[in-house]
């Protein structure tokens, strides 16, 4: 015959006192308490492992903290896992992991894992720019919080301050970000699906704006005006150096002698320090400037000062470092050039130039480094016009050499050019 269990009452158990051993008052179902002989009192639940029919022993927690409708209701919890043949203390265990992961896994600790994967694509001065901007406007608001707590409204609200001062395009590349992140959570496992991924929607879209510049002709009283600065020599020598190569500004202030090819007379540069690698990358696309004849003269000047150094324009505080990226704009803006002309507008004063002396349009946008938009014909025109710009950048470079000296190269038909004293 079975033996009963009477079920245990509240009075019973306040009534409990210890013992010089441990004992046990039994509730049935395989639920007892465990008196301590200190008279602390802590509610366990004996069972059978589904597989391995092993005996095992679950705590509930202790009395008071846990009442006897508390003990109760997880008894029947566990007997209810058990009938559905899952171990109750394996289900605790994985509940207590899934607990753990969701504090662990914050939006700031899962921002650096993926950046740690960004680094890899983009330039080392462009990843300095993407971080910062992470610190300044998402972390604040969403650098504690769970990944898996993050809902669309949760970043929209973090990024309303933001669009609040105007910062339209900022807003732009933050929604793209925190986008990225999403994803990468997704990919790793941490979430189902990406709740950011429609949030750039809820705000304006911001006007494009183009890039402060000048005319070609105005190309001598700016090189004037840079030979009469108070710079530094590296900052003179970047400012023309990049002028000369048509590169991004982060790209000229991060040139490294380990990618220039004196005996070709060429500066190659790989995908994942270029603005837009992502695109290319698959291919390992590297690439290919043509240097002329001025563009050589600053790396030979520049030799005896860096080329014992990575880059070929250090930083002046720090050398092991490239320049600043911002170092050559800073110098624009000291000359007076301030809403006329930034680093990046250098390449438009090519551009213009170029295309106004009847140049080939495709080799000008391989030499600015520009993506096709159209996937199609990018995927099938490949050709990078490296022979034409080998012309056109010796040509820039003429251009270029001619205004330092005061004067303009223009076209003076579709077949010649002439000089212009300015």
């Amino acid at each position: 015959m079975a033996r009963t269990t009477t079920p245990l009452t509240n009075t019973e158990i306040k009534a409990a006192k210890g013992k010089d051993k441990e004992h046990t008052l039994q509730d049935g179902g395989g639920l007892y308490l465990l008196v301590k002989p200190s008279g602390a009192k802590i509610w366990r639940f004996n069972y059978y492992r589904p597989h391995s029919k092993i005996r095992a022993l679950i705590s509930f927690g202790s009395y008071p903290s846990i009442s006897l409708a508390d003990a109760r209701q997880r008894r029947d919890n566990a007997k209810s896992l058990l009938a559905k043949n899952i171990d109750p203390q394996n289900h605790q265990r994985e509940l207590t992991e899934a607990e753990t992961a969701i504090s662990t896994h914050t939006f700031e600790k899962v921002a650096e894992a993926w950046m740690q994967i960004k680094k890899s694509e983009i330039s080392a001065e462009y990843a300095k720019d993407v971080w910062r901007s992470i610190e300044k406007d998402l972390l604040p608001a969403l650098g504690n919080l769970p990944v898996s707590t993050i809902r669309a409204k949760t970043v929209i609200s973090a990024l309303e301050p933001v669009s609040a001062r105007g910062a339209l395009e900022t807003v732009r590349r933050l929604s793209q970000r925190v986008n990225e992140i999403m994803i990468y959570a997704v990919n790793s496992g941490l979430l189902d699906a990406n709740p950011a991924s429609g949030i750039g929607r809820a705000f304006k879209k911001p006007t494009k704006e183009h890039m402060p510049t000048i005319r070609p002709e105005k190309l001598p009283a700016f090189l004037k005006a840079v030979s009469l600065a108070n710079i530094d020599l590296t900052t003179r020598l970047v400012i023309k150096w990049q002028l000369l190569t048509l590169v991004r500004p982060a790209e000229a202030a991060e040139t490294a002698w380990e990618d220039i090819d004196l005996e070709n007379k060429e500066w190659r540069i790989p995908s994942h320090k270029m603005k837009g690698n992502q695109k290319r990358k698959a291919s390992g696309y590297i690439h290919v400037i043509p240097l002329s004849e001025p563009a050589l003269d600053i790396l030979q000047t520049l030799s005896p000062l860096s080329q014992h150094r990575e880059h070929v324009f250090p930083s002046i505080k720090n050398p092991k470092l490239p320049m600043n990226s911002q170092t050559a704009n800073a110098a624009i803006k000291r000359m007076g050039y301030q809403n006329m002309l930034v680093a990046h507008g250098m390449r438009s004063i090519a551009s213009t130039a170029m295309n106004e002396n009847g140049f080939n349009p495709d080799a000008i946008e391989a030499a600015l480094s520009h993506v096709d938009k159209d996937e199609v014909r990018r995927a099938y025109n490949r050709s990078t016009y490296l022979e034409q710009r080998r012309i056109l950048m010796g040509w820039w470079g003429e251009f270029v050499e001619a205004a330092s000296q005061g004067r303009t190269l223009v076209p003076e038909t579709s077949r010649g050019l002439r000089l212009i004293n300015e």
